[in-house]
């Protein structure tokens, strides 16, 4: 049976050595490809796919949030993530959100095919090149630690990552399709949940907490 895969990443080149590697297992099929997160979010919304992967730093809706997004209307959805990014904040983020593998962008394409297997079989999948101590620390806290940022929702999360990426007021208005008052609503709840007061310090803290990397 075909297995239907979506690419989310917002460098064509890569995925296009994505799509070469994957199309090239006769049990793979790319269905689609999505450039930032929100599209991810909507083409899992309305095709039937069964993985995704997905890179983390990508504008308007970062992968983290995008997984958590689709995986929360569709948990049968198996998520793979493939970022440059070995930071805890990063590895921790997506395997909160639930993803099932985690690989580094420079992995090979047989390890990649590999993941996509594995993940399917409902198994994880974690690059070697993240340390066994890492992992330990990492993992062993996902189910008893919530993170900085879980006491945001994810809306706020939404609304912080774009302020963070310089997005101004009627910007995120139009990209979230709701009310300017409703983004300072949103931004003045932010500021009062972490105790940060201005525009560099949310964009610092959403960087660190792996929102945005503004690459």
């Amino acid at each position: 049976m075909a297995v239907n895969i979506i690419l989310a990443d917002d460098h064509t080149l890569f995925r296009e050595g994505l799509l070469s590697i994957l199309n090239g297992e006769l049990e793979f099929t790319v269905i689609a490809q999505a450039e930032n997160g929100r599209e991810v979010v909507k083409l899992a919304r309305k095709m039937d796919v069964d993985v995704i992967v997905m890179d983390i730093a990508m504008p308007e809706l970062n992968g983290i949030e995008a997984t958590r997004q689709v995986l929360h209307e569709n948990p049968e959805l198996k998520v793979v993530a493939l970022s440059m990014h070995s930071d805890r904040h990063f590895v921790t983020g997506m395997l909160k959100a639930g993803a099932k593998g985690y690989l580094l962008k420079d992995c090979a394409g047989s390890e990649l095919i590999q993941a996509v297997r594995e993940v399917l079989q409902d198994r994880y999948y974690i690059s070697e090149e993240i340390s066994t101590t890492v992992l330990n620390d990492y993992v062993g806290k996902l189910v008893e630690e919530g993170g900085e940022t879980s006491e945001l929702s994810s809306r706020e999360r939404e609304v912080l990552q774009l302020i963070a990426e310089g997005k101004a007021t009627q910007e995120i208005a139009e990209t979230l399709f709701i009310s300017v008052k409703t983004v300072e609503a949103h931004r003045a709840k932010i500021k009062a949940k972490l105790k940060l007061s201005s525009i560099p310090e949310l964009t610092k803290y959403a960087i660190r907490e792996g929102l945005t990397s503004l690459e």
